[in-house]
């Protein structure tokens, strides 16, 4: 038994889907769609409109005439209402939302429930309040001779491209969204392609709460063709991406050409340490939702789980035994806790890793296995056995598939975390607070959780280290993502 779709979720999906560009719904310049899928099922959930590079570029010159014209107009209150506004209807029409999430990405709906939606809108609310706040510092000089007035100024970059992942969409859209505009920025947003559906209805919220025409523009498409468009464009003053490593590395590359400011937020391997004392009844479901929270696909999960030896086998038979025992399911079913993987292509790529631990000598204790034929399902996984130079241990597998080894101690363990190319997130689980903190101290990560994991809050900056990206979101740390400072200095 699925939970009944409201009527206005049924009518959206079945609407036609097309851009949104200076206010309008427009179809593609090429007249060109493409189908998102409904990962429960792989049936063909709603088609959409495919931004091509035209597209790009008729929503790039809308943002610039919104950026040169009424949004530059309004005041920092009146742009703090309208973010203020957009967070109101995010609440206001949060079962919409959660339902759209659900079909579109197939998590499960108590998550996008809890989750997903009331994150956006807190993020949209605690942006607000800092379209206000932006201001600039007066600065004393030494130069000799007659005196000077010299300040600093915080002026918005301008266009801004957002291309956002499809693990968290409605999330992603308003980790970036509600920054740029409380900075006073404009948008031109892509969504994954295989998650476009709440970024456009969001797009629809973004107008009804009074932001100009213009001003945030949504153009579903592909990334190598609207995403590479919009990562090269001249006119586009800076680009914010969140996804993989891999992608991030070809937009820095796109970006060259006329050196447009970049934000990053890109993979991650990352640690969960478990020292012998810490409280087992707290670190084992925690170990289990650090990795099978959101299917695993999740850019800080705690994928790489250290236990240290004597306590190692109950750590991994309390998780192993969790995960056999999470419901897998649609995620429009009551009681699902684990809906299906994103696509048929995440599916092949994360049984891959699967047969590649395997072969290479990796241990199943539990999962492991494709759930069904239908959709895009699989078990929550738990594997020993394993050594640094596996892949399964190296590379980012974005599933629900944890590695767990034993560690002696801090050093040992301090090293071993710090072996990857990432620094996303890592997890320490101790009573020992000296110890915690030693070792928060050593990791080389941009969010360290002490006894806690995926702890996230719009006041808390969030991004990584090494090839884990460039830059923060969230917090007071990502107004300078969006702001450019001006030195002004007047001879008195």
């Amino acid at each position: 038994m699925t939970v009944t779709l409201e009527k206005s979720v049924r009518d959206f999906v079945s609407a036609p889907h097309q851009l949104f560009i200076d206010g309008d719904r427009v179809d593609s310049v090429l007249g060109r769609t493409f189908a998102t899928p409904d990962p429960a099922t792989g049936e063909t959930l709603a088609w959409v409109a495919e931004a091509g590079t035209e597209d790009v570029d008729l929503a790039v010159r809308a943002a610039r005439r919104a950026f040169t014209g009424p949004w530059s107009r309004m005041t920092p209150a009146q742009r703090g209402h309208v973010i203020w506004r957009i967070g109101d209807l995010i609440l206001e029409h949060a079962e919409r939302l959660a339902q759209l999430e659900t079909l579109d990405n197939g998590k499960a709906l108590a998550v996008a429930r809890a989750a997903d939606i009331p994150a956006a809108a807190a993020l949209f609310h605690y942006m607000a309040g800092w379209a206000t706040k932006i201001e600039g510092s007066t600065i004393p000089l030494s130069v000799p001779g007659a005196g000077f007035h010299a300040y600093t100024l915080r002026e918005p970059v301008g266009v801004v491209g957002q291309i956002i992942p499809w693990n968290f969409p409605l999330l992603m859209a308003a980790w970036k969204v509600a920054p740029a505009l409380a900075t006073g920025n404009v948008v031109v947003l892509k969504p994954a392609e295989q998650t476009p559906l709440s970024a456009l209805y969001l797009a629809e919220l973004i107008a009804e709460a009074g932001a100009p025409d213009g001003v945030v523009n949504v153009i579903p498409g592909y990334g190598e063709i609207a995403g590479a468009a919009l990562a090269a464009h001249e006119d586009v003053d800076k680009v914010a991406f969140t996804g993989s490593t891999e992608v991030g590395k070809m937009i820095v590359q796109a970006a060259a050409g006329n050196l447009k400011k970049l934000t990053l937020e890109l993979g991650g391997k990352s640690p969960n340490v478990v020292f012998d004392d810490a409280d087992l009844t707290v670190a084992i479901p925690a170990a289990a939702s650090a990795i099978f929270f959101n299917h695993g696909q999740c850019c800080s999960a705690g994928s790489r789980l250290y236990v240290q030896e004597s306590r190692f086998d109950e750590v991994v038979d309390g998780v192993a035994d969790i995960a056999r025992h999470i419901r897998v399911g649609p995620g429009m079913e009551p009681g699902t806790e684990m809906g299906p993987l994103i696509s048929d292509e995440q599916l092949r790529r994360v049984t891959g890793y699967l047969e590649s631990g395997r072969a290479e000598g990796a241990e199943t204790r539990a999962g492991g296995r494709r759930c069904g034929d239908r959709g895009y399902f699989l078990e929550p996984t738990v594997l020993t056995g394993t050594r640094r130079d596996m892949k399964v241990v190296r590379e980012e597998i974005f599933g629900p598939v944890l590695v767990a080894s034993p560690f002696s101690e801090l050093d040992e363990i301090a090293a071993e975390a710090n072996d990857t190319p990432y620094g996303l997130a890592a997890g320490v689980w101790t009573r020992d607070l000296a110890k915690a903190q030693a070792l928060a101290g050593k990791i080389r990560a941009g969010t360290v959780w002490i006894n806690c994991y995926n702890v996230f809050d719009p006041a808390l900056p969030f991004g990584g280290y090494k090839q884990s990206g460039w830059g923060r979101e969230m917090g007071h740390a990502v107004l300078d993502a969006y702001t450019e400072v001006k030195s002004v200095c007047v001879q008195l």
